[in-house]
């Protein structure tokens, strides 16, 4: 009921909900003169909370402090994605490829070319753009 795009998959429900069908709305009507339609788009933190939704829960992507964690969990149709992130004047790129059509679990991360942990990825603030590297796959113990 909160996903905006199920109010937006034929032309009479985008007609009935009135509002961008990308953001999440505070309301939805239930009077009968409105039944159906949004309201109080952009209004409220919806939008943020929606998009940390999509960046931490499907994309994995969190920064906890001086590091980065990844965790994805995706479409196992899904063969990968990319992310930058700019913070001042540093910037990370991120890949994740799923050569093995996962959903979930890391089987190597590499920063700049070296392994780290997929927990606690360091975040250098630096000025330089630094390359992430994951691959989707069953996690291995790692001695990093």
């Amino acid at each position: 009921m909160l996903n905006p795009v199920n109010h937006a998959r034929t032309p009479g429900e985008v007609e009935r909900y009135k509002v961008e069908p990308y953001v999440v709305a505070a309301d939805v009507y239930a009077h009968p003169d409105h039944i159906g339609r949004g309201g109080w788009t952009w209004y409220t933190g919806s939008a943020a909370w929606m998009y940390r939704a999509g960046l931490e829960s499907i994309l994995g992507l969190e920064r906890r402090g001086a590091t980065l964690r990844l965790d994805p969990n995706i479409p196992v149709t899904w063969a990968g994605f990319t992310i930058t992130i700019r913070d001042g004047s540093t910037r990370y790129d991120i890949t994740i490829e799923n050569p093995q059509h996962r959903s979930s679990g890391i089987a190597e991360v590499l920063l700049d070319g070296r392994a780290v942990d997929a927990e606690a990825i360091p975040w250098i603030h630096d000025g330089n753009t630094h390359t992430v590297r994951a691959l989707l796959g069953q996690p291995v113990e790692s001695s990093v």
